[in-house]
């Protein structure tokens, strides 16, 4: 067995506090990784507190995983030591159903492997990338260019790819007009990727504060959309909008600004459904969907991407003791646009 240490949460209720555990010995496609940088998604946060119900612990969050490769398995041929790779959400799939075979293990008919909070096929507890190091089959892991700032890199394994993914499938690019909804640790992501494919991209915002980054960012034009003025104009002109937000809202005040067999997709991930008013839909053809992370192959050509592009997220750096303050305030929104962990600051309990 590796040994290992992070922070982990014993109960919903309890901080996350320093854990020692075990990952389990090599198999022959397994590749060993020592963590230099962890984002911290909301859905860490979501997931410690069980908000989603079903959690196990203990836990250790992470899913935005930058590091070193230490070792690799007999069989292993994508990697070799001294190699910077990343890993996301999920670290193991069938690989036999048809979204699988697709490419697109995110949607694994027999289910994923959670990074961390799930059991995997050996019957241990996943632990995250709050720690200082993983081990995973090497299917699930992806090169990360030398070019970026790995700490930037860290947040594309989820909310990179959560956006990437829906804005190559609906071919966002020049001649679109795209919104974004949210102007977040998702939503910033959704801008920059949106801009970079060529489109015509509008910021919605509830904050007129917020004007001036979202065009730093990317964005040709800015709605505030609690100004009903402001929201009637764009009636009927979009071909696409990102929703990143996961609070609750109300999607029937953006669905009207789609244009004929345009797409509404929801990113983000409250936690109670919305009221969809239908004639929202049914007059303009218009389409509601949704969209969760990427595919390895995916994953992979987004990080190749952001490499020729030079794209990262915008992140603050902080040590692993600053975690439970970085959670509340991640709650109040009061980061821009994405936490990430410096794991050289965790030390050996």
């Amino acid at each position: 067995m590796t040994q290992s240490w992070g922070y982990a949460a014993q109960q919903s209720t309890t901080p996350l506090a320093p854990i020692s555990f075990s990952r389990r010995d090599l198999a022959d496609h397994d590749v060993a990784v020592e963590i230099d940088y962890c984002g911290v998604c909301h859905s860490d946060i979501h997931s410690v507190r069980n908000e989603w119900g079903n959690a196990i612990y203990p836990m250790v969050p992470g899913h935005e995983i930058v590091g070193r490769v230490t070792a690799v398995g007999s069989s292993v041929s994508k990697f070799k030591v001294g190699d910077r790779v990343g890993i996301g959400v999920i670290v193991d799939s069938c690989r036999t159903c048809p979204g699988c075979k697709a490419g697109e293990e995110q949607y694994c008919e027999v289910g994923v492997t959670l990074t961390y909070g799930a059991y995997d096929k050996y019957g241990d507890l996943t632990h995250g990338g709050y720690s200082n190091n993983i081990v995973t089959d090497e299917h699930f892991v992806h090169s990360v260019s030398t070019k970026l700032d790995p700490a930037g890199v860290s947040p594309l394994l989820c909310a990179g790819i959560t956006t990437y993914s829906p804005l190559r499938h609906w071919k966002v690019g020049p001649g679109k007009k795209v919104g974004v909804v949210g102007l977040g640790g998702l939503g910033h992501m959704g801008l920059k990727f949106a801009h970079s494919f060529g489109a015509h991209v509008v910021q919605f915002t509830t904050s007129a504060s917020k004007t001036a980054d979202a065009k730093r960012l990317g964005a040709d034009d800015v709605v505030l959309s609690n100004d009903a003025d402001a929201m009637k104009k764009e009636l009927n002109s979009f071909d696409f909008i990102l929703d990143t937000v996961s609070a609750v809202h109300d999607l029937n005040a953006y669905l009207p600004l789609i244009k004929r067999d345009g797409v509404y997709c929801q990113v983000g991930l409250p936690d109670q459904p919305p009221t969809i008013q239908m004639g929202n839909l049914l007059f303009k053809r218009r389409a509601l969907s949704g969209s969760i992370i990427g595919g390895m192959a995916e994953t992979q050509e987004m990080l190749d991407y952001c490499a020729e592009h030079n794209i990262t997220s915008d992140v603050e750096v902080i040590p692993i003791q600053e975690i439970n303050e970085a959670f509340e305030r991640v709650v109040k929104a009061d980061v821009k646009y994405r936490f990430v962990i410096d794991m050289a600051s965790l030390k050996k309990p």
